[in-house]
C-alpha cells in the first residue's frame, strides 16, 4: 500500500445519487410508526414531516457554501476544524468514527436482514447473520473503488424509487376507497402540542438524515463548487415531495392510528392496496432501498478514519492514512468500522441505534450551521462561488431547528443522550493523550 490522494471522479449525478439513496432508506418505510404514534393524529405528524424536510433543506443549503470554500475530504469534520480548531474537529470524526457511522451502518444492516428474512421465510435466528453478510459485502463493493460504489448507488437510487412511486400513486390516484384524512387539530392525543410535536419532529429527522454526508465526497468531486449545492438541494427536494406524498397515500388507507400500531405501514398498506402480492413488492423494494443507504453511508464513513490518519488525529495514522495500491481506497479505516458495525449488529436494535446517532449529529450540524456566520465574518472578501439564499434566514432556520432537536432529545430521552455524550466526550483524552505522545 502507499498513501497518496484520492482521485477527483465522482460526478454531480453521483453527489446526487448518493444524497437522494442515502436518505432515503428504512426511515420512510418505518419511521410513520413513531411519527404518528407522538404526533396523536395525521395533521401533527403530516407537519413533522414537512418541518423536518425543511430544516435539513435549510441546513443543506448552510452547509453547501461551507463544502464550496472548503472542498477536502473529511466533510463536517473538517469543517470544524478549520472554523473552530482541531480539537472539535477532532471530536466530530471521532463522534462520526464510533458512534454516528457506525450505528446507522448496523440500524440499516439489522432492518435488511429483518427484511430478508421474513421475505425468505427463515426463522429470527438468521437475521444477525444476514446482517453482516450485507455489509461485508458492502465493504468488498467499497473496497473495489468509487466507479463500483457509483455505479451501484446509482443503480439502487433509482430502482428504489419505483416501489415508492408506485404506492404513491396507487394510494392517492388508484385507490378506489380512500379514507378521509382529517388534518385539523394538529393535535389529537393527550400530549402537550410540544411535547408531541417534539417527538413527532426527532421521528422524522432519521428518515431525513444523511444529506450532510455528501460533503465528506467533496474533496472527490470533479466540480464542487457546482456539483454539490445542486446534489443537497436538489436531492433533499426529492425527498422531501417523495416522503409528504407518501406519507399522504398511507393515510388515504391506514388512519393515523392504525399506522402508529403497527411495525411495518409500508408493507401492510401495500397488502391493502394489492392483496396477496403488495407484501412481497414492497418487501423487495426495501432491501433495494436500505441496501442503497447502507452504500450511501459506506461511502461517506471511510473518508472518515482516512481524514483522521492524513492529519495524525488517532494511533496508527499512518496505517489509516494508506490506500489500496490498486483500488485507491482506504481499505483500512474501512475495516476498522466492518469491526464497530459488527459489534453494534450483535449489541444493539434499531429504534436505539437511529435515535442514538440522531442526537449526536445534530449537536455537530447545528455547530456547522454555525460557522457559515463565522467565515462570513473571517472572510468577508473571499469570493464565493455558491451563497447560502436568503441569508441569514435560512441559516438562523437550521440553527434553531437543530438546537430544538437536540435540547428535546435531552429531556425527552436523557439516558440515550446521556450515552451518546459519553462516548463522544471518551475521545478527548485520546486526542490529548495522541498530541502529547506524537511530539
Amino acid at each position: 500500500m502507499k498513501e497518496t490522494k484520492l482521485k477527483k471522479e465522482i460526478s454531480g449525478l453521483t453527489a446526487l445519487t448518493v444524497v437522494v439513496g442515502t436518505v432515503i432508506g428504512a426511515g420512510v418505510f418505518f419511521k410513520p410508526t413513531a411519527v404518528f404514534g407522538a404526533s396523536g393524529g395525521a395533521g401533527l405528524g403530516m407537519l413533522a414531516w414537512l418541518v423536518g424536510g425543511v430544516i435539513a433543506i435549510c441546513g443543506g443549503l448552510t452547509v453547501a457554501e461551507i463544502g464550496t470554500l472548503i472542498p477536502e475530504t473529511g466533510g463536517m469534520m473538517v469543517f470544524l476544524e478549520k472554523i473552530f480548531g482541531k480539537p472539535l474537529g477532532f471530536l466530530v470524526g471521532w463522534a462520526q468514527l464510533v458512534v454516528y457511522f457506525p450505528a446507522n451502518i448496523a440500524a440499516l444492516s439489522i432492518i435488511f436482514g429483518t427484511q430478508a428474512v421474513n421475505l425468505l421465510g427463515l426463522t429470527q435466528f438468521w437475521i444477525v447473520p444476514v446482517s453482516i453478510t450485507a455489509i461485508i459485502i458492502i465493504t468488498i463493493i467499497n473496497g473495489i473503488g468509487n466507479k463500483a460504489t457509483g455505479a451501484l448507488q446509482t443503480t439502487a437510487t433509482f430502482m428504489k424509487i419505483i416501489p415508492l412511486v408506485v404506492l404513491i400513486i396507487a394510494g392517492l390516484w388508484l385507490n378506489k376507497d380512500p379514507l378521509t384524512v382529517t388534518l385539523f387539530p394538529l393535535s389529537q392525543g393527550s400530549r402537550s402540542f410540544a411535547s408531541s410535536f417534539g417527538a413527532s419532529l426527532v421521528a422524522t429527522l432519521f428518515a431525513y438524515d444523511g444529506w450532510m454526508n455528501v460533503s465528506a465526497l467533496s474533496g472527490e468531486m470533479k466540480n464542487p463548487s457546482r456539483d454539490l449545492p445542486r446534489a443537497i438541494v436538489g436531492g433533499l427536494s426529492i425527498v422531501i415531495a417523495l416522503y409528504l406524498m407518501i406519507n399522504m397515500a398511507y393515510l388515504n388507507v391506514m388512519t393515523a392510528q392504525e399506522l402508529a400500531n403497527t411495525v411495518t405501514p409500508a408493507a401492510d398498506v401495500a397488502t391493502l392496496l394489492f392483496p396477496g402480492f403488495g407484501s412481497k413488492l414492497v418487501t423487495v423494494g426495501i432491501l433495494i432501498s436500505v441496501f442503497g443507504g447502507i452504500n450511501g453511508y459506506s461511502m461517506a464513513a471511510w473518508r472518515v478514519p482516512y481524514a483522521l490518519g492524513l492529519k495524525n488525529m488517532l494511533p496508527k495514522s499512518q496505517w489509516l492514512a494508506k490506500l489500496h495500491p490498486k483500488t485507491n481506497m482506504p481499505i483500512n479505516g474501512g475495516l476498522v468500522l466492518l469491526v464497530i458495525i459488527i459489534g453494534m449488529i450483535l449489541s444493539g436494535s434499531f429504534d436505539q441505534l437511529t435515535d442514538l446517532s440522531v442526537f449526536v449529529i445534530w449537536m455537530f450540524n447545528t455547530l456547522t450551521f454555525v460557522g457559515v456566520f463565522v467565515l462570513r465574518k473571517r472572510q468577508p472578501d473571499t469570493v464565493r462561488s455558491y451563497k447560502v439564499p436568503l441569508y441569514p434566514f435560512v441559516p438562523l432556520v437550521a440553527i434553531v431547528g437543530g438546537g430544538f432537536i437536540v435540547i428535546n432529545t435531552l429531556f425527552e430521552q436523557p439516558l440515550n443522550a446521556t450515552l451518546g455524550l459519553v462516548l463522544t466526550v471518551l475521545g478527548l483524552p485520546l486526542y490529548y493523550w495522541h498530541e502529547k505522545t506524537k511530539l
